[in-house]
């Protein structure tokens, strides 16, 4: 597995929220990079963490290891601008979403090792969900190495890239449907007369407790829902509302948009 220096290209949210994690995990601050186009931005993330900035060039010739962490559409001039400083051995994560292995193995040297990443945003408090893919030159240790890192952050996933979009559309964008729903039910509370601060307490708690019951319980969602739900009680006028609304069937046509959309993006670039 590899020891060396880990440039992270891209110094937003989750770029810092991926160095950040490394440094809980234990990784020499040493050994971590920051490659960031946007002077205020490095100058912060350089203060806050300690970490040296470097351009995309020099991150590329000094590091085992780069984790590409910028949105699709940047993702082509990164690669031209980094692709002839990569060295022989490193191993290229990408975390741009839609971006598949063959678009960047095509941009960068051959046989070069590449693995590509679905995260999502509750890598911020150490609980993200990463599913990792790899490339056509990618072995079990670069696979493995790449599980080290995101592990820092969050559980990590293996799966055929043909399954991206799909994993794209329930983590990659799932924390979006899930503040979605939980605003609802803050805006609802309100309606039903509690105040905002309330209501507010009551939708996250109660969001975070049925979570934690569905990771360690390890039932399925509708068995935990049927215990919920008492004959003719109110949970039951609840749902009954929400299938006569055809919520479930909007889920399912909103999660498949996402899956097309991230398709999409793959063919953009």
């Amino acid at each position: 597995m590899q020891q060396g220096k880990v440039t992270i290209f891209g110094g937003g949210v989750m770029g810092e929220t991926l160095l950040s994690g490394l440094i809980r995990a234990g990784r020499d601050v040493a050994d971590l990079q920051i490659a960031e186009r946007r002077s205020e931005r490095a100058e912060l993330l350089a203060e806050r963490y300690g970490v040296s900035v470097v351009s995309n060039a020099e991150g590329a010739e000094t590091s085992s290891t780069l984790i590409l962490v910028v949105k699709p559409q940047d993702i082509s001039a990164l690669l031209a601008e980094i692709s002839g400083a990569i060295g022989n051995d490193a191993l290229v994560i990408s975390l741009a979403a839609g971006v598949r292995t063959a678009f960047l193995e095509e941009r960068l040297p051959p046989d070069t090792a590449v693995v590509r990443v679905m995260p999502n945003t509750p890598a911020l408090v150490d609980e993200g969900m990463s599913a990792i893919s790899p490339g056509s030159s990618c072995d079990a240790t670069h696979l493995a190495e790449a599980e080290v890192l995101l592990a820092a952050v969050g559980r990590v996933l293996h799966v055929p890239e043909r399954q991206q979009d799909a994993v794209t559309a329930i983590s990659g964008s799932g924390p979006a449907y899930l503040f979605f729903v939980v605003e609802a039910m803050i805006e609802a509370g309100v309606h039903l007369g509690l105040p905002r601060k309330t209501a507010t307490d009551l939708a996250i708690q109660t969001s975070v407790g049925a979570a934690k019951m569905l990771r360690e319980t390890g039932e399925h969602p509708s068995v935990l829902r049927e215990q919920v739900t008492s004959p003719a009680g109110t949970t039951a006028a609840a749902l009954r509302k929400l299938e006569d609304n055809a919520v479930r069937a909007a889920f399912l046509s909103a999660l498949g948009a996402a899956r097309d959309r991230s398709a999409e993006l793959g063919d953009e670039g």
